[in-house]
């Protein structure tokens, strides 16, 4: 049945192969069809029994040419539908045409950056095997395409470095690959794609020549190195430094201290002071550059425990007061109600900070006083601290660098009032560390603000800590005193505790305003002068409940009995909440103490000469220091052992033991000839722990100060730690807590 189709299927291939044949052949039949048609009708016609009728001729001729038309308009249609599909084919042509070769334009131009493309590119098939390469891979292989394709040729591999894989699947590893021009650093990522439906899919590797960002990366390598080794070796020269300047400081520190003591007269007095003052301030140059250095290298870690906020404010006060006083300045601190009791931080990053602001307030401020104010900040958890001075400010010009390191407001500053730059550097890294900012406000002649606002988390409050606030409410309160710092922060306490404050500077005023009401208290400053507070107090004896006078230390050895007759109470500026809360509480009957009584400026006596005396071992191998200490525990009433150098003390200390009379406490130096306090250290524990002697409380004596050297201390079984050069006090508490078995860290 298929045999008729395949035959008109070929008749149709040769028509279309020799079409002149196919039109003779076609002629031809029409010509012989008409020709036998016509000469067989024509011949019919003319024969004696055809029995033509004219009639019925035309009428089959009629209908016969109806058909004919019939047909050619047929035809005629087919041959226009015919054209028009033709037609639309031959668009249709033009277009795949078209297509196909935009398709080999893509296919060329994709192929041109295939081959061109600097970066390495070969397609793997699932055998290994290269299936296509571009000419950047060929010149680095130094072979042709033709010589790769179908091979599982690789590259030679020196050395595999960073590999991992991304979460699309792609790896992504380092090659170092020998080559005709060296060995290359080359980025490879690796990843399957399918080139066709119906094939399997193709591993694809690029490779990227990063040699160059290597050897950088190489270079920086070796930089940060390089730079962390001059770091180390810049800390360790400053620790070195540190402890070899420290060691002469603590001699003449502490025997400044020590001649101090002993009667002298008031010149020579007056030189042991100024060699006294030289040495603390050189210590201060010291702790600031080995602060700038640890802050620098970022080794600052922050502390965080509990304290009570507005003690170390009113410590800080307390301790700078002395510096500020003798200058003839104010300074006074404030706390608001509104904070917590206690707050969770780095109490002693918090009081460097403060020390160095204040400080400087002090140093740069001839007339007026310095203000410590702290308050909520504009965050929640945030506490804000001012310092405000009444100094000489600050230009606009030098607020921009001020907080640079060594870096003063003019050089003319720097001449007059001396100092390194560092403080404000110091003190801005650390509010930064706390997670805080810093800033400025000042004029020129008019003082300066300097606040800072740090996140400080509520602690549990201790109830020790607290204090009872007096109930104020509507009371009224005269507060006599020139119009100072410390007045005004004192009338803002009273206004905020509930009081009626009435603030008079002239101690006439006040005398003319003291018969009008029942007055609470008054509270008079020796500043108005000693002849007018005695008028004041003996005037406000019938109209004030509470007679309270205010006076600095300084003052209150030149005040006359005498003058504090009217009064049942006096305070110690810079004043102190509790201070001030105690005293307005306090009945009017309360008997005035004996101001020499309460003189706090005699050294109290130690526990350890209320009791036996220590026996100490000290291992120091300066001379001077020794001798330091043998007098400072001598006069403590205590017992001292000298030894030059880790063996002897280490001797020492087993004689001792082995003796039957071991010693209560080591002093240990922990840099010393022959045996150093740490080995000096291992070898005392590690005995202890063999014959199970009893534990020896020791204590470092160290001139290094960082953090490394405290850690390595109590590493080697150390009890405590004191810094050189010495503090009598701390040396004091320390042996103190040796002897109540709470030896501090």
């Amino acid at each position: 049945m298929l045999r008729a189709p395949r035959i008109r299927m070929r008749l149709r291939r040769l028509a279309r192969r020799y079409p002149r044949a196919n039109f003779i052949v076609r002629s031809f039949m029409i010509f012989s069809a008409a020709f036998g048609g016509a000469y067989g009708f024509i011949s019919g016609s003319r024969g004696e029994n055809s029995g033509y009728d004219p009639q019925a001729f035309a009428i089959g001729a009629s209908f016969l040419f109806a058909l004919a038309c019939v047909g050619l308009a047929t035809m005629s249609m087919r041959m226009r539908w015919l054209r028009k599909k033709m037609r639309k084919i031959e668009l249709h042509n033009e277009a795949l045409t078209d297509r196909n070769w935009e398709l080999k334009e893509a296919e060329e131009r994709a192929r041109s950056l295939f081959e061109s493309q600097s970066d390495l590119i070969v397609l793997r098939d699932s055998q290994g095997r290269i299936t296509s390469v571009n000419d950047a891979f060929c010149a680095l292989a130094q072979m042709p395409r033709e010589q790769l394709i179908g091979t599982a040729f690789t590259l030679p591999v020196l050395e595999q470095g960073y590999e991992a894989t991304e979460t699309s699947g792609t790896r992504v590893h380092d090659q170092k690959i020998g080559s005709a021009w060296g060995p290359r650093w080359i980025a490879w990522r690796e990843g399957y794609v399918r080139r066709d439906a119906d094939r399997p899919a193709e591993l694809q590797c690029v490779g990227r020549d990063v040699t160059d960002r290597a050897e950088s990366e190489h270079a920086l390598a070796l930089a940060r190195d390089h730079a962390t080794a001059a770091n180390r070796a810049k800390s360790k020269f400053l620790a070195m430094a540190s402890h070899e300047i420290r060691t002469p400081l603590n001699g003449i520190l502490g025997m400044s201290g020590l001649l101090l003591d002993t009667p002298l007269s008031a010149e020579q007095t007056t030189y042991v002071k100024a060699v006294k003052t030289s040495g603390d301030a050189l210590l201060a140059l010291i702790e600031e550059l080995l602060d700038f250095s640890k802050i620098e290298a970022g080794k600052i870690d922050l502390e965080q425990r509990p304290f009570a906020l507005s003690a170390l404010i009113e410590d800080i006060a307390e301790l700078l007061a002395p510096r500020a006083q003798a200058r003839k300045l104010e300074i006074a601190a404030y706390v608001d109600e509104r904070l917590p009791l206690q707050v969770v931080g780095d109490s002693a990053r918090l009081r460097q900070v403060l020390l160095n602001l204040a400080g400087n307030a002090i140093k740069f401020t001839p007339a007026g006083g310095v203000a410590i104010i702290v308050e909520p900040g504009i965050w929640p958890g945030e506490i804000s601290f001012l310092v405000r001075d009444t100094g000489i400010g600050i230009a606009p010009e030098a607020q921009e660098r001020i907080f640079r390191e060594f870096e003063q407001a003019s050089d003319k500053t720097a001449r007059n009032y001396g100092g390194t730059g560092l403080g404000l550097s110091i003190s801005e890294r650390i509010v930064k560390r706390m997670g805080g900012r810093i800033m400025l406000e000042s004029q020129e002649g008019n003082g300066t603000t300097f606040e800072f606002s740090i996140p400080l988390a509520a602690a549990q409050s201790d109830a020790s800590a607290k204090f009872e606030t007096p109930n104020l409410g509507g009371k009224p309160i005269m507060l006599v005193a020139p119009q100072t710092i410390e007045a005004s922060l004192i009338a803002r306490r009273l206004e905020r505790w509930g009081a009626h404050t009435c603030t008079v500077s002239d101690p006439a005023i006040a005398c003319a305003l003291l018969p009008e009401r029942d007055w609470h208290a008054i509270l008079v400053d020796r500043m108005t002068g000693t002849a007018e507070m005695k008028q004041l107090g003996e005037a406000a004896l019938h109209h004030a409940a509470l007679r309270i006078a205010m006076f600095t230390p300084a003052a209150r050895h030149e005040i006359d009995p005498s003058v504090m007759t009217p009064f049942n109470g006096y305070l110690v500026k810079p004043l102190r909440a509790a201070s001030l809360a105690a005293r307005l509480a306090a009945p009017g009957a309360t008997l005035v103490p004996d101001i020499d009584d309460t003189d706090n400026t005699s050294e109290p006596s130690s526990p350890a000469t209320q009791a036996r005396g220590l026996s100490i071992l000290v291992a120091e191998d300066n001379e001077i220091n020794a001798l330091l200490i043998r007098s400072l525990l001598t006069r403590l009433g205590h017992r001292p052992v000298i030894t030059t150098d880790g063996e002897q003390a280490l001797e020492s200390w087993i004689a001792a033991e082995t003796a039957g009379t071991p010693y209560d406490l080591v002093l240990m130096d922990v840099q010393m000839p022959k045996l150093d306090g740490i080995e000096t250290m291992k070898k005392m524990r590690t005995r202890e722990a063999e014959r199970g002697l009893r534990h020896t409380p020791v204590i470092a004596l160290t001139a290094n100060t960082l953090v490394d050297d405290r850690y390595a201390c109590f590493e080697a079984g150390m009890d405590g730690f004191l810094v050189k050069p010495l503090d009598r006090d701390k040396l004091a508490d320390a042996l103190a807590d040796i002897r109540t078995g709470s030896v501090a860290a």
